[in-house]
Parts: C-alpha cells; structure tokens; sequence
C-alpha cells in the first residue's frame, strides 16, 4: 500500500510541478519537478539533498552543478508565484483571511552570501546577519487549513531593494490582484503604518491592524492616541476562552467592544477601533474598515479574525522548519529568491493538493500513518504530511526523470478533480 501511496505522490508531484513551471523552457520545467520532488523527498533546500533524492547514476557533484546553474534562472521565482497565485485565489473567497506576515532567515555564520542584511531574530530577539520573508497565507475563520499564497525573499542591501514598506504592498498589489480584490487582509503591530492604510483603502480592500497603541485616531471630533481611546472604549460584551500556556490550558474572560474612529489623513473614511481586554495588561486594539454594530456576532466574527492568526502562528513557520529552510546554502540572490519560491511551492502542494482535497483524503491518511512519531500525530497536521512525503520517498524512491507532460499543463483544480 505504501508503495502505491508513493506512486500518486510522485505522480501528483510531477503533474503539479507541470502547472507551476508553465512557460517555462523544458530543461527549467524538468528542473522545477526535480527540485520540487527532491525538496519534500529529503525536508532539505541544500542542493546536495536534493541530488541524492533524484539518484542519478552520476557523480552526485555534476548533478549540484547542474541543480545549481538551473536554479540562477531569472525567470523561475516569476513563473511559480503567478501559478500558486493563480491556483491560490480560487480558495480565496470574500471573507477570507490573508495574513500578511514578515519573518527572517538567520545566517550567522555565512560571510560570502549575496546581499547578506542585518535582521532582527525572531526567535532571540537579537540582531544578525541573514535575510527578510515577506509571506501571505489564505485561511478561513476557525479554520486550520492553510492557503500558501505568496513568498519571497528580500534584502535591505539588495540593488533595487526600495523599502519594507513597497515589500509589503508589492505582496498586497500581488495577492489583491490574483484575488480581485476579495479577502481581508490580517496584518500584526508591524502593518499600523500610514502609507499601508493609504494604499489599502486607495484600493477598496478589506483591513484588520493590530495598532502600536501611538498612532492618533479621531474620534468624537477630538484627536487622541489609540491607547488613550482604548483606555476609555465601552465595553459591550463578554467571552470566556481557553487558552494553552505552558503545556496547560487556562481560561481567560474576554471583554471587548468598538468605536468609531476616523484617521487624521482619510477624515471622510469611516473606521472602527475594536479593543479587547483579557489577554495581559494591556489592550488588544484593532483597526478595521470592516462595518462594526452592537451585535455580538459582528463583532466576536472580527475579534475571532484576527485571534485565528495568533492560531496559525506554528503554521506560518511550516515553510521555514519542515524543509529547514534556514539551513539555505546557495550564494546569489537570485538563486536565494528562486528557492523560497520552490519552497513556498512545496508548502502549497502539501497544504492544498494533499490536505485540501477531499478525493485525496485516503491518500493524506496514509502519508500521515507513514510519518515516524514518536508521541503520534500532532494536531497540527501539515507537520506530519511533510514527514510521511519523505518516509514514502525514502521507502520508494524516484525512479526515472521527472518530465512535465506539457508546456502549458491543464489548470490544478482540472487536473486534480
């Protein structure tokens, strides 16, 4: 049975990896199928991984050199963000949430990587050398299964390099654009700045900022500072909420409410400040274009939003631990964006084409048994698909070239259904 199971994977792979790749030459779509085939085989973005998962009957050197010229191409990061886009926004419906979300890759040893930056280390909080993620991730309300959307790689340094600011509206024009519009952008502390807020309402596009706490509102024909409005927001309704801490789960009372604010810059563009009080000393203050009334499930539906980030922070970092992406070992930039781009790729095919798909569910089923873990199967499942993709293929390996059927391949939701 597992080794069917290895058989559709590898057969997925390469019908998906066709999708992706369209436009593409056939020696670039060959790579793209050999690259994403050998990423999820070895949980590896480390060129010598990706060459043992293929087993050519070369010296394994030849196949990284060839790994890696393929990879220098200008065109592959293009290629494969518009294809996920494209299949992407098909799951995006008017209220779904696209979190936008900024992270790191931390290279502290590297002297000889291209454009290396100065970035702010999530996890130790401490400055070092490396380079910045700017992704975006589809996902409902309540709901833990994930729509990789969009993922890039950037660097201060970099030539072109213009600003945080036009990374993240690039992101925001991208993903809105494939999506026309639908879905409401979920965005942490770092997204409270003004040329966001201009650019999305410019735009017509739905908004939920968690606020710094600094920035002036009006309200009530007065300017004050959203901490202060905060302090004196009514607070309409109540709800009680378990949350884990430490390995312990502990309930909490939510007390939340709404006002009516207005920026300082867009006077005549009606907005509503919704805190929440319960999670720790201070508030948790939101800023939505999202219409607010007194009505408990208007309001806890906002409130819910932007608490199903919180949630799906562990799966966020998904694409950077199951295929250890900080462990990135190439030295040009345009191969380093390239490969985030794969990566990204690699995550959308285990989140969506695998987890997804209810013609597909015996098939996860299987790859979930297939995952060696200890303690069993977490409930953060996309974990343990991406363990039993590479159980399969270490148990059955590739046999053969990954060929492409096609240049320009029939659409994923066709081809798959």
């Amino acid at each position: 049975m597992l080794a069917q199971t290895a058989s559709k994977v590898r057969a997925h792979v390469e019908e998906f990896s066709g999708i992706v790749s369209a436009g593409l030459c056939k020696p670039a779509r060959r790579f793209v199928g050999e690259a994403l085939y050998g990423i999820m085989a070895r949980q590896s973005v480390r060129l010598s991984e990706i060459g043992r998962a293929l087993e050519e009957p070369i010296a394994l050197a030849k196949t990284a050199t060839r790994l890696s010229r393929n990879l220098g191409r200008p065109a592959l990061e293009w290629r494969i963000g518009a294809a996920l886009l494209r299949e992407g926004a098909r799951r995006i419906g008017q209220r779904t949430l696209l979190i936008l979300d900024l992270s790191d890759i931390i290279k502290p040893h590297a002297r000889a990587m291209e454009y290396l930056a100065e970035v702010r280390d999530g996890s130790t909080k401490m400055i070092g050398n490396g380079y910045w993620l700017c992704q975006v991730i589809g996902v409902e309300t309540g709901d833990a299964a994930i729509t990789p959307l969009y993922g890039t790689l950037y660097s201060q340094t970099a030539a072109g390099f213009v600003s945080e600011n036009h990374e993240m509206l690039r992101a925001i024009d991208r993903v809105g654009a494939a999506t026309h519009g639908r879905g409401v952008w979920v965005i942490d502390r770092g997204g409270d700045r003004g040329e966001l807020y201009t650019a999305l309402l410019a735009k017509g596009r739905a908004f939920v900022i968690r606020q710094l706490g600094t920035r002036h509102l009006l309200a009530g024909g007065r300017k004050l500072a959203t901490a202060a409005l905060a302090e004196d927001c009514p607070m309409h309704y109540a709800t009680h909420v378990v949350r884990e801490r430490a390995g312990a789960e502990a309930s909490l009372r939510l007390d939340y409410g709404f006002r009516p604010v207005r920026l300082p810059e867009h006077p005549d563009v009606p907005l509503w400040l919704v805190v929440v009080r319960g999670f720790g000393a201070d508030p948790l203050m939101l800023l939505t274009n999202l219409p607010m009334r007194k009505k408990r499930a208007v309001l806890w539906g906002l409130v819910s939003a932007y608490l199903t980030r919180w949630r799906i922070e562990d799966t966020i970092r998904f694409v950077k631990q199951s295929y250890d992406l900080e462990d990135i070992r190439v030295l040009s930039y345009q191969r380093l964006r390239n490969l985030v781009a794969l990566v990204t790729a690699a995550s959308f095919f285990t989140a969506v084409v695998l987890g997804a798909r209810v013609k597909l569910d015996i098939l996860a089923s299987h790859l979930l048994t297939a995952a060696k873990r200890i303690f069993g199967v977490p409930d953060f499942r996309y974990y343990a698909l991406a363990d039993g993709i590479r159980e399969l293929c270490t148990r059955h390996p590739r046999r053969g070239p990954t060929n492409p059927t096609s240049a320009d391949p029939p659409q994923l939701i066709l081809a798959l259904a």
